[in-house]
C-alpha cells in the first residue's frame, strides 16, 4: 500500500516536468520532473516488491521535492500556486514516508 503515493507522484512529476518544458521550454523542469518521477517510480517498485530501500528512496525523493520548492516559494513571495503545491506535496510525502520508514525499520 505504501507504493501508491510513489506511483502517483511519479506520474504527476513526470507530467508536470513535461508540461513545464512544453509551456516555457524549461529544460531544468523537464530534467527534474522526469528524473524525480523515475526515481519515485523505482521507489514504488521497490516498495511493491517488498525489497530493501524503497521507503528510504521515497523519503529522499520527498525531501528533495520539498527542498526544491522552498527557494521558488521565497522567490515568488508565496503567490505562485505551483511552488506552493510542490512544497505541500513534498512536505506531506516526507511526513508519510518518514512514518513508513519508522514502521518498516522499528515496527512502530
Amino acid at each position: 500500500m505504501a507504493e501508491h503515493p510513489s506511483f502517483t507522484l511519479a506520474g504527476l512529476l513526470a507530467a508536470g516536468g513535461t508540461f513545464g518544458y512544453i509551456r516555457t521550454r524549461s529544460v531544468p523542469s523537464l530534467v527534474a520532473g522526469l528524473g524525480l518521477g523515475v526515481s519515485y517510480a523505482f521507489a514504488g517498485y521497490l516498495l511493491k516488491q517488498n525489497k530493501d530501500y524503497g521507503a528510504e528512496l521515497a523519503l529522499a525523493n520527498s525531501v528533495v521535492l520539498a527542498g526544491s520548492a522552498v527557494p521558488r516559494i521565497i522567490k515568488t513571495g508565496g503567490r505562485a500556486p505551483v511552488p506552493l503545491a510542490l512544497g505541500a506535496a513534498g512536505g506531506l510525502a516526507t511526513y508519510y514516508y518518514q512514518k513508513k520508514y519508522r514502521e518498516f525499520k522499528y515496527g512502530v
